[in-house]
């Protein structure tokens, strides 16, 4: 992968980072970005920290009020930020090591759906059909 190639994409980047990065490049804060969407700031951080996500009329807004296509904010394509640049400072080992924590990111993701999924099946066996 070349250097900042999908910096946004949905393998290194999940639908609220790409949140938190428009509203930092608009130079908001989250306190101002929930005003101006007529919501709670606890939903906004809900959905930068990607336990939750907007309906489709709030995503439109959304993605209006940060300058960025609804396609961005979803999937990382279309209009949207470029790639942040890293600077010309940091060096090969920074790099990797970030890479690296981009990698176990999305290995963490992955695991906490596969820990909420084997959870519901637990909870199924234990309490049997009937109470499905």
């Amino acid at each position: 992968m070349a250097e900042n190639e999908d910096w946004y994409g949905p393998d290194v980047a999940t639908f609220g980072d790409r949140v938190a990065a428009a509203r930092e490049n608009a130079q908001m804060s989250q306190a101002v970005l929930s005003k101006r969407l007529g919501i709670k700031q606890s939903t906004l951080r809900g959905w930068e920290n990607d336990l939750s996500e907007p309906r489709a009329n709030r995503l439109a807004t959304l993605a209006g009020v940060l300058g960025v296509s609804m396609m961005w904010l979803i999937n990382g394509e279309g209009e949207g930020l470029d790639a942040p640049d890293e600077g010309q400072t940091a060096d090969a080992g920074a790099k990797e090591v970030l890479n690296e924590l981009r990698e176990l990111r999305v290995d963490l993701l992955k695991r906490a759906e596969q820990l909420g999924r084997l959870e519901k099946r637990l909870r199924t066996a234990l309490h049997g059909d009937s109470n499905v």
